[in-house]
Formats: C-alpha cells, structure tokens, sequence
C-alpha cells in the first residue's frame, strides 16, 4: 500500500474576495509540481462564493465536472439552455466533451454558498457534451459509505466517463469501516468534510486530503460526527 498526505493547511489558497478557495492540487495561479492530480482526479476546489456573485460564463472542454454543494444554493447556467439551481443533498455533473460554456452564480443573495468542485480526466475525449444533477436524499445512508457517482449510467447516483466511484459517508458514531475497491489498480482519494477519522494508520481532520493505491480494501476508524467523500479513479492516464 502506498499513501500521499494532504493537510488542509498546505492547500493552495486564493482570496478575490467574492470567492474563496482552497486547492488540493494545483489550479490557476497556485503551482506545486508534486500536486499535479492523484491519478485521474485532476482538480479538488474548496469553494466559498459571496452572496450574489459567481463564476462568469466560460469554457470547458474534455473534463468530467462534478459539483457538490456542501452549504447555500449555486445556479447554473451552460451553452445547452440548461439553467439549474443545485444545494446541499444535490450532487451535479458535466461532461465538457467537445465545449461547453457555462457560468456559476450564488442564487442567495444574502448568504454565502460554499461547495466542492472536482475536475476528473475523462476516459474518451470529444463526447457529446451533457447535464445532470440528482439528489441524493433518498440514497443517503447513516454510518455507511454510499455512492454518488460512477461509471454506469443505470447505476445508483451520477455517471461519468472514466473507471471512477465517489461515495460519501456520514457518521454519528465511532466506528470501524471497510471499503473495497471498485477496480483493480484504482487509487482512492480521502477527502474529510468533517471531523476526524485513521485511514491506512494516518489521522485525518477537517479538510484534510489522503491518497491511497496499491491495494484492493482500505479500513477506517471514523469518529462521531464526521463527513468523508471517497474519490476512487484510475492511477494512470
């Protein structure tokens, strides 16, 4: 088994002042060249937009997008006259494809929206490019690992091109947990929403990032009152 550790504290941050994010790998003007992307997760934003304001339209191309808001309301709008507003217990995918213009605005005008976004390489390039959101209310699971997102179009959740599964976990109590590996020679990456959990022998907190690969199962230890997302995708390109 083989692991990478990201601490919250050594993401790349951006201010602009009606956005705040956080980077786990690199994006825009933050460049570390150890954190490139984990396997086929190219991009993991931890964003904060300011009431009313947003990301103007622009393009996209040949990146599976996924949107995950974790606070607040987001309203999207792209090239295909699709015009959604997404919240928290909503998960938003977009294959670029061939191009795709869009724009991102906080639909609140009085209170923030704070949501992850995560860019994935796509297993095909020039797909025709497409839309979907769900909720995953009715999927959630307490103190288990449940899928949001996957391969196949007629599985549980979203899908995407690429060999890649997200499950979130939430748990209201301490206790032990096993994930088993979708594919062989995927890696999974550990992204902790809230409170504490050990993976593979290393403590994780708030925000903090963990890749791990070169296995088939992953144990955790996960404490009361904690939020993960898994991230499971090809290590190689």
């Amino acid at each position: 088994m083989k692991t990478v550790l990201h601490k919250s504290t050594t993401r790349g941050h951006a201010n602009h002042g009606w956005l705040n994010s956080y980077h786990t790998f690199s994006f825009a003007g933050y460049y570390n060249p150890e954190r490139i992307h984990f396997g086929a997760l190219r991009v993991l934003n931890d964003d904060t937009v300011a009431p009313g304001m947003g990301f103007g339209t622009h393009p996209h191309d040949n990146m599976e997008i996924i949107s995950i808001p974790l606070e607040g309301e987001l309203e999207h709008k792209d090239s295909m006259h699709n015009v959604a507003v997404i919240k928290k217990g909503e998960v938003q995918v977009m294959s670029a494809g061939t191009g795709i213009y869009h724009s991102e605005y906080n639909k609140r005008k009085d209170s923030e929206v704070k949501f992850l976004q995560i860019w994935v390489f796509p297993d095909k390039k020039n797909v025709t490019p497409r839309y979907d959101q769900i909720s995953i209310e009715d999927i959630a699971q307490k103190n288990e690992f449940y899928q949001v997102l996957s391969p196949n179009a007629n599985d549980q959740g979203v899908w995407i091109h690429q060999q890649a599964w997200f499950h979130l976990g939430e748990f209201n109590q301490e206790l032990n947990r096993t994930y088993q590996f979708k594919k062989q020679g995927n890696g999974l990456y550990v992204f902790v929403l809230e409170g504490e959990a050990e993976v593979a022998g290393t403590k994780l907190s708030k925000r903090d990032g963990l890749g791990v690969w070169d296995t088939n199962e992953l144990e955790f230890h996960v404490f009361e009152g904690t939020r993960l997302l898994l991230m499971e995708v090809p290590m190689t390109l």
